[in-house]
């Protein structure tokens, strides 16, 4: 029996532990063969949980590939489509939806079927809607011409222009930003705050070492950390900052001599001693500029930022010897991953640490950035507004940790270029 309503439809996601329920209104051309379209920029990506994503730069039309564990569901009902994936295409740019009905019995195949082009006629009445859960789940139902369901769905409040439109509370609503706001002010006004950190099992311990700001700021918002690389706090990033310059993200290179054999043996040719015996590899790089101390030099291959929608599958951020060998490399697949999915929305907060007490005080006004995109990055690192900024060592013998070694490579960007990496950007005083 069909869901009819809005109501019975969203007891029903929320019986299968969805957190987050979104909806498309369908147009002839989304079907079977055509795919579902999501949209004209990577963004979509924020609102699907889906699995690595893998490039495939020698296909006909080259593009990124992403499995999603997807499900549809009646009232009784719950099938996996086995082949569902999002497929990003740079070239265009879009993304869509692929082999949700591979499979799965309970698929509504028979309103899913390809119309001829000169029978289309743009939104058919179908609607499609998602539900996402916190352990990486996408469930789906079709709510089908004419049904109340659908006509109810295309009357909702939350109906928009938009191409997905959150029917549960949006997750960068008002709503959500002005209790993320609320929690900082306090946090702000009750400050400053003894250095802590928040583990894995829920407890709190006090934290010793130097970079316990963000730790700190974690703890004091109640957010442990895991092994998702999903935002923070009601889907939105927090990043606690004391200088001028951000992390944005510190990935591992995945290819070249680094990703062959591991941060020591980098370290051990690349590196250089300090005066304490650590050997290091550090340096701020720039796009095309050789750094003085290592030599090395930053590359981008397969963006082009006078086109700045568009990039290369195959596509890498690469770091080269003066020699010109590529000794490590970061796929812009394995970059994308986390930059989309993690950044979507972000709440930068300034941060004072007094040392003789090894407290924080955490300061207004908070910078909160939302919408990004993976292109809007790859523009700011063309541009030379991110920097790559390693820290990478080796302990040296004298050391309480001789011979272990340290990975930090980190990509970073100076506070007054933030905005440049999101569609919305503003200073919000506590």
């Amino acid at each position: 029996m069909a869901i009819e309503t809005v109501e019975k439809l969203l007891l029903r996601f929320r019986a299968l532990g969805a957190e987050r329920v979104f909806f498309k209104k369908l147009a002839e051309n989304d079907n079977r063969k055509q795919q579902i379209y999501l949209g004209s920029s990577f963004a979509a990506l924020s609102f699907f949980p889906y699995g690595e994503i893998v490039a495939y730069p020698d296909l006909k039309v080259p593009n990124f590939k992403a499995p999603l564990d997807f499900f549809w569901f009646d009232e009784s009902t719950v099938e996996k489509a086995r082949g569902a994936q999002l497929i990003l295409y740079p070239a265009y740019p879009e993304v869509r939806l692929s082999g949700f009905l591979t499979g799965c019995r309970i698929a509504p195949s028979e309103h899913m079927r390809e119309v001829p082009e000169e029978c289309r006629r743009g939104f058919d009445g179908r609607v499609l809607i998602f539900g996402t859960t916190a352990d990486g789940r996408t469930f789906a139902y079709l709510a089908a011409e004419n049904t109340h369901l659908s006509k109810e769905l295309r009357a909702h409040p939350s109906a928009s222009d938009e191409l997905l439109i959150e029917l549960t509370l949006p997750v960068g609503s008002q709503e959500n930003k002005q209790k993320l706001l609320d929690a900082l002010r306090e946090i702000h006004q009750t400050g400053p705050h003894s250095s802590k950190r928040m583990y894995s099992d829920g407890t709190v311990k006090p934290y010793t070492a130097r970079n316990g700001g963000g730790y700190t700021l974690e703890a004091l918002l109640g957010i442990a950390p895991n092994s998702r690389a999903e935002p923070d706090y009601m889907g939105w990033e927090i990043k606690a900052y004391t200088k001028s310059r951000v992390t944005l993200m510190t990935p591992e290179p995945n290819g070249g001599f680094y990703g062959r054999e591991g941060v020591r043996a980098f370290v051990e040719k690349y590196g250089h001693l300090s005066a304490a015996g650590d050997k290091y590899f550090t340096g701020a790089h720039k796009v095309d500029k050789p750094t003085e101390l290592a030599g090395t030099t930053l590359k981008l291959r397969g963006y082009n930022p006078d086109l700045p929608d568009k990039m290369a599958v195959d596509g890498a951020i690469y770091l080269v010897d003066a020699l010109g060998e590529e000794i490590a490399v970061w796929d812009f697949s394995s970059l994308l991953t986390h930059w989309n999915r993690k950044h979507a929305f972000a709440a930068y907060v300034p941060t004072e640490r007094y040392s003789a007490t090894n407290e924080y005080h955490y300061k207004s006004p908070i910078l909160m950035g939302e919408q990004t995109d993976f292109s809007k990055y790859l523009q700011a690192l063309a541009r030379g507004m991110i920097v790559f900024d390693p820290g990478s060592k080796i302990y040296g013998p004298d050391s309480e940790k001789a011979g272990t070694v340290k990975a930090r490579s980190q990509f970073r960007i100076t506070v007054k270029d933030l905005s440049k990496l999101y569609t919305h950007f503003s200073a919000e005083d506590l």
